[in-house]
């Protein structure tokens, strides 16, 4: 029984304990001496609003392609990261991502404990340092929501809220700190990621790889029984708010209003389209009709794979990349479909491979008349790079699959990570939140909710 308790009551009380230590940390002057750009100030805000709106529109572009009895399950795992995060990246997540560095690997957990001097920092170029610690804030909040896709329908919701935390801590800060931290390991070793192919995607993608292999097959995958997605149009809204806070993903990744957040906005919806329809055509071609998923899941692969070179290729070349991504992952969805992984909204081969290819193809099309402060890539006759590219990309594969996998091993350790199966047959919405919809009709608590 006490056992029963503590693990009821342990994340409020821990949850409290943040709260009240807040109220002891000393006050520092809230100012600095930064010279500020008021446009790229007003232009990063916004941006940061936008990656934000990726997160609810994550929520509907799973939402949608789940078994209706794991709709709300499905939601609420996306969503609740923003909550998660936003304390967890206050009280010590910026300080492991942007602290001073400890070997280029990780920052120094004291350095903005409780976000002490994040206020009255040094300018992060043009911008404060706390707009900067915001917008990256938006970034850690989406990254480990993208794995949901690959658990959903048998995860504990308590089980991923500790995911949640450890990802965070163990996974994508550390890559953070790597990559874009000017101490990073992978900075200095002259990987360049403009807005996330390794920090965000290859991370997620092979925590997803990771958490399938853990949680094992679901019963309908095992039987291969069909789940129908349970909303196609929340599928399309997803896409599109996915779509529209992608531009502050990879523009505002700038971090000012110039004329390279121009080009990454322009790379970013020309490799989407040109995914989009290279999905849905492929398709076409190896005897399927046109769907709407179809378009949707490609072009969000373009934008996966657009994301590292976003500021660092030329326009044309965002649609190669975003065409050939799109044909890549649906190969690998192919494979994988012949496979046991259960994957379940095809994580991995989305944004896992999505990011590899990304990264591998800024290596060949990078050039130094789009920023000259990236480099030339292998069809600018510098094949260094690319090799460097490559480095990068597996060092962030392997990091990431190997402690993600540690993660969900030590959790199952820790608590059963996967439901039972009754409650699996159930669905989760109702199993795990008590919540669940009717006919139209949302039930909570075994009582109806009128339509208001």
């Amino acid at each position: 029984m006490g056992k029963i308790l503590f693990k009821q009551y342990s994340p409020f009380v821990i949850l409290m304990i943040i709260a009240v230590l807040a109220l002891f940390i000393p006050l520092l002057p809230n100012f600095d001496e930064g010279k500020y750009s008021a446009p790229d100030i007003a232009f990063v805000l916004i941006s940061a609003a936008l990656v934000f709106l990726m997160t609810p529109g994550l929520a509907f572009f799973y939402g949608g392609m789940v078994h209706r009895k794991n709709v709300l399950s499905t939601m609420i795992k996306s969503v609740v990261a923003a909550g998660v995060i936003t304390v967890l990246w206050t009280v010590v997540g910026f300080s492991l991502a942007f602290g001073k560095s400890i070997g280029g690997f990780i920052g120094d957990p004291r350095t903005f404990l409780f976000f002490q001097g994040v206020n009255s920092g040094p300018a992060w170029g043009t911008i404060p340092l706390s707009l900067f610690a915001v917008f990256q804030l938006m970034f850690a909040i989406i990254t480990p929501g993208l794995v949901v896709g690959a658990v959903a329908e048998r995860i504990r919701f308590t089980s991923y809220i500790l995911f949640i935390v450890l990802f965070a801590l163990l996974v994508y800060s550390p890559l953070a700190h790597m990559t874009w931290s000017p101490d990073g390991f992978l900075l200095k070793m002259g990987v360049l990621d403009f807005a996330g192919g390794t920090v965000v995607h290859i991370s997620a993608g092979m925590a997803a790889l990771a958490g399938a292999l853990v949680l094992k097959r679901r019963k309908s995958h095992i039987e291969h029984r069909e789940v129908p997605p349970a909303n196609i149009p929340y599928v399309l809204i997803g896409t599109g708010l996915l779509w529209f806070g992608w531009f502050g993903f990879n523009a505002g990744s700038a971090l000012g209003a110039n004329s390279l957040a121009v080009s990454a906005f322009l790379t970013t919806n020309t490799a989407a389209g040109a995914a989009g329809l290279s999905w849905m055509f492929f398709d076409v071609a190896r005897g399927k009709k046109p769907s709407v998923l179809g378009f949707c899941i490609g072009a969000v692969v373009g934008l996966v794979a657009i994301t590292p070179g976003a500021g660092f290729v030329s326009i044309p070349s965002s649609i190669f990349i975003g065409a050939v991504a799109a044909v890549i992952s649906n190969l690998v969805v192919s494979w994988k479909q012949k496979t046991s992984l259960d994957d379940t909204l095809d994580v991995f081969p989305c944004h896992g491979v999505g990011g590899i290819v990304g990264m591998l193809l800024t290596g060949v099309f990078a050039t130094k008349t789009v920023n000259g402060l990236g480099a030339d890539g292998l069809l600018y006759g510098n094949p260094e790079f690319f090799f460097t590219q490559l480095k990068g990309a597996f060092i962030v594969v392997v990091f990431s699959f190997v402690v993600s996998f540690a993660i969900f091993k030590l959790i199952n350790l820790v608590q059963p990570i996967r439901v039972s199966a009754e409650e699996e047959e159930e669905g989760l919405d109702a199993s795990q939140h008590d919540e669940k919809y009717s006919q139209g009709t949302l039930i909570v608590a075994g009582q109806e909710v009128p339509n208001v």
